[in-house]
């Protein structure tokens, strides 16, 4: 003899309700907790000198 679980469909469309309103709480919550990232200024270009200024002046 076996048993049979009936669960209605207004309680599988409650806790469908209720996993999403806690996803939403839980994802809203989690982005107004989350350290902001700061970015420095941008570094400035790099800037290849000419093989003339790597000589010493000739005399």
């Amino acid at each position: 003899m076996g048993y049979i679980i009936v669960i209605s469909l207004p309680v599988i469309l409650f806790i469908l309700i209720i996993a999403l309103a806690f996803y939403l709480l839980g994802r809203a919550r989690g982005r107004s907790e989350a350290v902001p990232q700061y970015y420095g200024p941008p570094a400035p270009p790099f800037q290849a000198q000419s093989p003339a200024h790597d000589k010493p002046p000739q005399v």
